[in-house]
């Protein structure tokens, strides 16, 4: 497919790898539907857009991707919106970090993970992947559109990192599901494609203490942070190999977790 005739819905699109993506497709003439819980982030992208000549190629809109009836409502207006779809990139993502279980220095107690840390982040991160692609694909099947394509964003801590129950579990989860929608959706014409990203420079890396970044890169082969253009390529492969389909691409500076 070629990213000019993409109509493309990328969520998480506020910030981050997702905000990148937004503007790398309307540059290269694609219609893209923003979407973010963070009304305010989408405003000051459709002005960065819009003043940079692409305002007409984005549409934005506020959505949980956690939440069905948004999930449901957002896709039917992005398909009115653009007039048909045929990507989904699917970028929204948050952490909660902390351990199963850890005994307090202090007091001696121990402390577990909550039900509620534990379940915000699959509900956004897994769960969400599964309406907004259950959602596109049913758009296409309905509609008999022609090749379309799903990129989901894993990460390197799908491996299992300390701290990360919850994400690790969700990353994990939706490169398994990479491959299995691969294989159901691949009768319809719709390619499924992961990226799983090792560190990669976005805001939430800029906020760490120096020191802690530095230890967490001390880990990398490349001996740096990735930077989304480098994200960015893998899903400009994904979009446009038509052969490509089920697999995930690991962009990660060669990190081992």
């Amino acid at each position: 497919m070629r990213l000019s005739d993409a109509k493309a819905i990328v969520t998480g699109a506020a910030s981050g790898m997702g905000r990148h993506f937004v503007r790398r497709l309307a540059e290269a003439g694609a219609h893209v539907h923003a979407v973010d819980v963070d009304a305010a982030g989408l405003g000051t992208l459709h002005h960065e857009l819009s003043a940079a000549g692409f305002g007409a190629h984005v549409s934005t809109a506020t959505c949980d991707v956690s939440k069905e009836d948004e999930v449901v409502a957002t896709v039917a207006g992005a398909r009115d919106t653009m007039r048909g779809l045929n990507v989904l990139i699917n970028s929204a993502g948050i952490f909660r970090d902390g351990l199963l279980v850890k005994r307090d220095k202090n007091t001696g107690a121990v402390q577990k993970m909550s039900l509620g840390t534990w379940q915000k982040v699959i509900d956004v991160d897994l769960t969400g992947p599964f309406l907004m692609t259950r959602e596109f694909a049913a758009a296409i099947v309905e509609s008999g559109d022609a090749e379309s394509v799903v990129v989901n964003l894993s990460s390197v801590s799908r491996h299992g990192n300390i701290g990360q129950s919850n994400y690790s579990a969700a990353k994990a989860g939706l490169v398994a599901d990479t491959k299995l929608w691969g294989l159901e959706l691949a009768r319809y014409g719709i390619r499924v494609g992961a990226i799983a990203p090792g560190f990669i420079r976005t805001p939430i890396l800029e906020g760490m203490p120096p020191a802690a970044l530095e230890r967490m890169v001390s880990g990398v082969p490349l001996q740096r942070v990735g930077e989304p253009e480098e994200i960015w390529l893998g899903v400009k492969f994904i979009v446009e190999c038509g052969y490509f389909t089920g697999r995930c691409l690991d962009i990660d500076g060669g990190v081992t977790i």
